[in-house]
């Protein structure tokens, strides 16, 4: 899972806030099941932020949920474990759900890869639940949720078969993966032999029709209208999907807002496609498919590698499928990445050093350098370059998995090279920081003291809390704020993610990012 990061936008106001009820970190999930409102909040059981509405000698109201007192919770599920996470097995110890769900909710992983990664790997670690936990699987759907807002789809995909969640609210998360991933078919079987699964109309439709019932999907849709249980744009939209040679030079009905898979699913097949650039970012997963075009395809790869939430093998792939048949923006960092690929596969030295500027200003550009330097990496260790392409070389390999290897190699012996040869090797002894950045980086490596807040948490015991406030820390530090860098790594070193901490600071020092 070394390819993996986390790419996280804050939404809404704080879980809890006075008022309101718990915040989903999605808002467009499509509704194709019921879901019993007090099941469906979002990514938040609305027990664990509202006061209870019985007190003792209440009478209970019908009808009555129970759980068993010993059931486990679904919240301890996880796809990696703590001997490749790196994260203990009490990472959240005595936090409350509420407090976890909160941060991870409105937590921002930056603009740094090696910190979307830790984010990522949070949300995906096998961990023991908080202590307050039960089975509901409050947090686990905090997690599912941020992973579907990031673009993880995969992952939370897997994340769902791993707890064995089959709820309506998992299945409707579930659906929306199925839909944009391609995998609808199956997600359809799954709802028809789910008893305890009632799809809504626009659901039953669209699984009717899937599965060649169209008679039973029309009628569906008829007794819908006649009920008035669809309203015009909707009933229009499934009809046009029916039978689109009814509507042959019709305008499709405008998008709706926000867009759902469903509808997202319908459009691409009434011959209407919504383009998801403008989309969140999960639905660009439905354009890398071999029904998109390429360049499509490959925009929405990038757009997912750039995330971190696709393998880099994925847009190598793409980027060398074919020759561009255009110039310009994607189309010239094709050519560029086409070039340099030919020129490392031939071995020619001369061809390496004329492509590779170009490459790399290019990756730059779409801020695909991590992804790059994982590929390539590895095979520009020991090349006898010289100039532009023998510096670039050296950070290329600082960025990827082989960084130790290149601070082997002599740098040059200049100030910045030195510093960012010893960040390599996580050790600054006889480096100089060259700039006011380089010194707050060297104070966490030197004297590491966390935040106050971070602090606090770790004496609780409560470490995960806590890595979320240090990547936050450095996320303010991207923006300017050093102290914020030097508190953010000195957490990551003090909780053992040494090697963590060493690949932030290096993404810090050579990568231009800065909000």
């Amino acid at each position: 899972t070394a390819w993996v990061s986390a790419l996280i936008i804050a939404t809404g106001p704080a879980l809890g806030q006075e008022g309101q009820g718990p915040l989903s970190a999605i808002d467009w999930l499509s509704q194709s099941v019921s879901v019993p409102a007090a099941e469906d909040s979002g990514g938040l059981t609305v027990a664990i932020d509202e006061p209870p509405v019985t007190g003792p000698g209440d009478a209970l109201p019908e009808p009555v949920l129970t759980t068993a007192l010993d059931a486990p919770s679904p919240d301890s599920a996880g796809l990696i474990p703590p001997s490749i996470s790196g994260l203990p097995h009490d990472l959240w110890g005595m936090g409350l759900t509420k407090d976890i769900a909160e941060r991870l909710t409105l937590s921002r992983a930056g603009e740094l890869p090696a910190l979307r990664q830790l984010f990522l790997t949070i949300l995906l670690a096998e961990a023991d639940p908080p202590f307050d936990a039960d089975a509901s699987g409050a947090l686990l759907q905090v997690r599912i949720d941020k992973l579907l807002a990031l673009g993880a789809l995969e992952q939370a995909a897997a994340l769902i078969e791993a707890a064995g969640a089959n709820a309506p609210d998992m299945f409707r998360r579930a659906f929306d993966v199925a839909l944009l991933t391609g995998a609808e078919d199956r997600a359809c079987e799954t709802m028809a032999k789910t008893p305890d699964l009632a799809p809504t109309i626009p659901a039953r439709i669209f699984c009717l029709a899937r599965s060649g019932d169209w008679d039973t999907a029309a009628l569906t849709l008829h007794n819908a209208e006649a009920l008035g249980d669809l309203d015009p744009d909707q009933a229009y939209l499934l009809a046009r999907f029916l039978d689109p040679d009814l509507f042959e030079g019709e305008a499709p009905p405008a998008a709706p807002s926000p867009v759902t898979p469903l509808d997202w699913k319908i459009y691409e097949a009434i011959g209407e496609p919504l383009s998801t650039e403008s989309l969140p970012i999960a639905f660009s997963y439905a354009e890398i498919g071999p029904r998109a075009g390429w360049k499509a395809q490959v925009e929405a790869a990038e757009r997912l590698t750039r995330a971190g939430t696709i393998p880099p093998n994925v847009i190598l792939g793409l980027y060398t499928e074919r020759q561009p048949a255009a110039s310009g923006g994607v189309w010239d960092r094709v050519e560029a990445f086409q070039d340099f690929d030919a020129a490392m596969q031939s071995g020619d030295l001369d061809r390496i050093s004329q492509t590779l500027p170009a490459a790399w200003a290019r990756m730059q550009e779409a801020e695909l350098e991590v992804p790059f330097a994982m590929l390539f990496g590895k095979a520009l260790i020991d090349l006898p370059l010289q100039g532009d392409a023998a510096r670039i070389a050296v950070d290329v390999g600082l960025l990827s998995p082989y960084r130790a290897e290149v601070a082997k190699h002599d740098l040059h012996g200049d100030v910045t090279a030195t510093f960012l040869a010893g960040l390599a090797k996580g050790d600054l002894a006889g480096s100089v920081a060259p700039n006011s950045l380089g010194r707050a980086v060297a104070a966490a490596f030197s004297a590491p003291t966390a935040s106050a807040e971070a602090q606090a948490l770790l004496d609780g015991g409560r470490k995960g809390e806590a890595i979320l406030v240090a990547i936050d820390n450095i996320g303010r530090g991207v923006e300017g704020d050093l102290q914020g860098v030097t508190e953010g790594l000195s957490l990551l070193r003090l909780v053992g993610l040494d090697e963590m901490a060493q690949r932030t600071a290096l993404e810090l020092m050579l990568l231009e990012r800065r909000g």
